[in-house]
């Protein structure tokens, strides 16, 4: 048997025996979809092929709000007091047995814990498999390798926070409905994000973010990127019975090693 497979079927077996409890994920409450103004902490909007980097504490929600023309908007993590520890996207749809990131799911580091918790998200398809353009995709799809870009933008930002090239890993892009087809192969899967819709990134550790607007690698056609807005708001500290920290018992591990960094208790 694969031995992908043989870890499939133990974990479901797991699973009906009981020893390996998931909720569902449809069951996830999300955030209002108007958050009051006194919780709001910082407003930004990002011009098309542009990309912006800034602090997120613990505890606080970052909000990206699709434009009308949104072709992916690509997102790392860092952890600000050590950012050698940065997100891993392997490990993000390894750890949760899946590559469709939506509400409920978590933004894993290399070492194991939460970088950010997805409260809410009303789209639902996001890319955590093929990452964000660069020079030679922009070279290849457009013809222009001058185009801004997002490996292009991750290195400048990297520099204003001590990091360089060799410290950018591969993204995540919201707002990208990449589907892989049955010969193997990343295809992009109309329908695309509407204007409005959005997704809430709540930091669990005091992270450095890095978000790049620029077309996603695979995103149709030429026109230019909308604008996105940026919004850190202040949400609640997550209960004992947080969906996210409880959705499975990968998460439950997940934040027990996140818990034991940041020295975060759970109330009951």
């Amino acid at each position: 048997m694969d031995p992908n497979a043989a870890r499939r079927a133990r974990y479901e077996d797991l699973y009906k025996r009981g020893k390996a409890a998931r909720r569902d994920f449809g069951e996830a409450p999300g955030n209002p979809k108007d958050i009051p103004e006194r919780l709001v902490l910082r407003r930004e909007n990002l011009p098309g092929g542009w990309g912006t980097s800034f602090i997120v504490p613990r505890g606080q929600t970052l909000r990206i709000t699709a434009g009308a023309a949104t072709q992916g908007v690509s997102v790392l993590l860092f952890r600000q007091a050590e950012p050698t520890e940065r997100l891993n996207v392997g490990d993000t749809v390894k750890v949760q047995w899946s590559a469709s990131l939506r509400k409920g799911k978590l933004l894993y580091s290399d070492m194991g814990r939460v970088l950010a918790s997805m409260t809410d998200d009303t789209y639902g398809r996001h890319d955590a498999l093929a990452g964000g353009s660069s020079a030679f995709t922009n070279a290849a799809k457009y013809g222009d390798a001058a185009l801004r870009n997002t490996r292009d933008n991750f290195v400048l930002m990297a520099s204003k926070h001590g990091l360089s090239k060799v410290d950018i890993p591969p993204c995540v892009t919201f707002f990208a409905p990449v589907t892989v087809n049955e010969a193997g192969r990343f295809e992009w899967t109309p329908p695309p994000a509407r204007e409005g819709d959005y997704v809430d990134l709540r930091a669990e550790m005091d992270v450095i973010v890095f978000v790049s607007n620029c077309p996603h690698p695979l995103a149709p056609g030429a026109d230019a990127p909308s604008p996105v807005d940026l919004m850190l708001w202040a949400s609640p500290d997550a209960g004992a019975d947080d969906f996210c920290r409880t959705s499975c018992e990968e998460a439950r591990r997940g934040f027990d090693n996140t818990d034991a960094l940041t020295g975060f208790k759970v109330e009951a």
